[in-house]
């Protein structure tokens, strides 16, 4: 582990973190930045790190999204969560974006090391508040099935995916552009996400891209 990304914009909250990164890994450089813009023109200047360590409560917008635009530019990242949240609407929208850990900033410090040194022996870094929801939620729906998209619906995921605008998917389509963003609130809702970087990963995921 040679570099992070801490993406904080409290001052103290980061400063901790910072401490706790670098009791985990001796020697590793920590990169703090306080808000989206900030990680987004941190990382058009420098390679990918190592881990990124990112807070969802930023000034300018969620931290999820930065997880996902993570997942699909640098796959070696890990993207690991630092939030006070761990409701379900704050918990699973970061683990379906690609977050491979999530710790709960009211564990002590020592505690938060222990569990990012687990990164290295493959174990994900879960605040034990957050694995036993995560299981809880996994008893109450077994092995849910990936949503049915229609034909239609599959091609505008595609093409979203890969980053084009509406008009560019109305135009490739032949459909009306005014249609495109009812076909993507409609793909949103079947995937259970809110963003295009989230909708990015999934597709990702089933192959689309």
């Amino acid at each position: 582990m040679k570099n992070c990304l801490l993406v904080e914009d409290v001052l103290e909250a980061a400063e901790w973190l910072a401490q706790a990164v670098r009791a985990s890994f001796p020697g590793v450089e920590v990169c703090p930045v306080a808000s989206l813009a900030e990680a987004r023109a941190w990382l058009a200047a420098h390679p990918a790190p190592d881990l990124a360590l990112i807070d969802l409560g930023l000034p300018d917008g969620n931290g999820v999204d930065l997880i996902a635009e993570l997942n699909l530019r640098s796959p070696d990242t890990v993207c690991v969560v630092a939030s006070i949240y761990d409701d379900d609407q704050h918990v699973f929208p970061a683990l379906r974006a690609g977050a491979q850990g999530y710790l709960l900033k009211d564990q002590g410090q020592d505690a938060i090391a222990e569990l990012l040194k687990g990164i290295i022996g493959g174990r994900p870094p879960l605040s034990p508040a957050v694995a036993r929801k995560m299981l809880s939620h996994f008893r109450v729906e077994p092995a849910l099935s990936m949503p049915v998209l229609t034909e239609r619906e599959t091609e505008v995921l595609r093409l979203i995916a890969k980053g084009l605008t509406t008009v560019e998917v109305a135009r490739l389509l032949g459909i009306s552009a005014n249609t495109v963003p009812s076909y993507v609130k409609e793909i949103y809702r079947k995937l259970n996400v809110c963003s295009r970087a989230e909708a990015a990963v999934t597709a990702r995921n089933m192959g689309l891209v």
